[in-house]
This record gives structure tokens, sequence and C-alpha cells, in this order.
């Protein structure tokens, strides 16, 4: 099914609002790992005191990941690749997620 408008296929609410979000989230935590590690190590030394002695580390951390799920671009970005992995599943019945895994080198 087709939107009339644009030519690309519909998609359905859970796929704009659940598949496509957590898509965008994976990779910005891709795009942000530096402060990702930041803000887990500074958890690690802190202890129980994380949440006064880590707000630095996790406000640069909210900010990187914010910047990126209000960018249009990265939602279109990740909507495109998801309608590439849909297409890719419904021609080949098999999930990107098993397409990437590694076959063994020696049985």
């Amino acid at each position: 099914m087709e939107s009339a408008k644009t030519g690309e296929p519909s998609l359905r609410h859970v796929e704009k609002d659940v598949l496509i979000p957590k898509m965008m989230r994976e990779k910005a935590k891709e795009y942000c790992s530096e402060k990702v590690d930041a803000f887990s190590q500074c958890c690690k030394k802190s202890g129980f005191l994380m949440v006064l002695k880590c707000r630095e580390e996790n406000s640069a951390l909210k900010e990187c990941l914010t910047a990126y799920y209000k960018d249009p671009a990265f939602y279109e970005e990740c909507k495109q690749e998801y309608l590439k992995e849909k297409e890719d599943f419904q021609r080949t019945g098999i999930s990107a997620k098993n397409r990437k895994q590694k076959l063994p080198t020696s049985m």
C-alpha cells in the first residue's frame, strides 16, 4: 500500500511511533557513544552519588540524544533504513538481525 502523495509505502502506527523511533534511539546512542561512555564511567565511579556527581555528563548525553531525536533529517534517514530492511525481509524472509550474524568459518 503506497501513499498517494509521495509514492512511498504507507507506514502502520506501530512502525511510525514504535519501530522507527526505536531505530533512532539505537543509532543516536551509537552517534553519541562518547557521551554514553563518559556518563557510564561517571556512574561506575560515583556509585549511589551518581545523581549528584554525574549531572554534567548526564546533561551532555541528553543534549546529544535530543538533538538527534528532534532532527527531521535523522528521522527520514532511519525511516528509509527501516523501509529497506522491511523490503529485504519481505523479499528474503530473513530479518536484518539474522542477516548480520556471522556464519561460522569452520565446522
